[in-house]
């Protein structure tokens, strides 16, 4: 498996791959309003401002870490990739290039995986604009 940047070419297939695994395993608990929230925030122009991973195994793009500084923004892997390593990966080489915390407002489906993955709650599990999560912090 390779992690690296995503070329500014490739980002549409990364954003592809994101709405794949959020209709299989998030949208199914979103209320819609919810599920056009994170549909609005995918299609925003702000995106640009995302520094966007890939993981790869060879041509296939296996998961998808997107930050806007030192938050995570979007986490996403293929459902043939769980627990494989590839969130661990990503998040590992997103965190080797920050100098500070690291945060994340993760779903419900993801908030066990998270703290295997070293984050820790900092508040309840709260919704904004049908968005349920659980904001965490990983010291890097």
């Amino acid at each position: 498996m390779e992690i690296r940047h995503l070329t500014p070419a490739e980002i549409p297939q990364g954003l592809e791959l994101v709405r794949d695994v959020f209709l299989e395993f998030e949208a199914p608990d979103y209320p819609p309003e919810g599920v056009e929230e994170f549909f609005r925030f995918l299609d925003d122009p702000q995106q640009a401002s995302l520094c966007f991973y890939g993981a790869w195994d060879g041509t296939v793009l296996r998961g998808v870490l997107a930050a806007r500084e030192e938050h995570i923004c979007l986490l996403f892997v293929r459902r043939e990739y769980h627990r494989q390593g590839t969130a661990r990966a990503l998040i590992e080489a997103y965190c080797r290039e920050q100098t500070g915390a690291v945060t994340v407002n993760s779903s419900p489906y993801a908030v066990e995986a998270y703290h295997r993955l070293g984050f820790r709650d900092t508040a309840p599990q709260q919704t904004v604009n049908g968005i349920t999560f659980t904001p965490m912090i990983r010291e890097v």
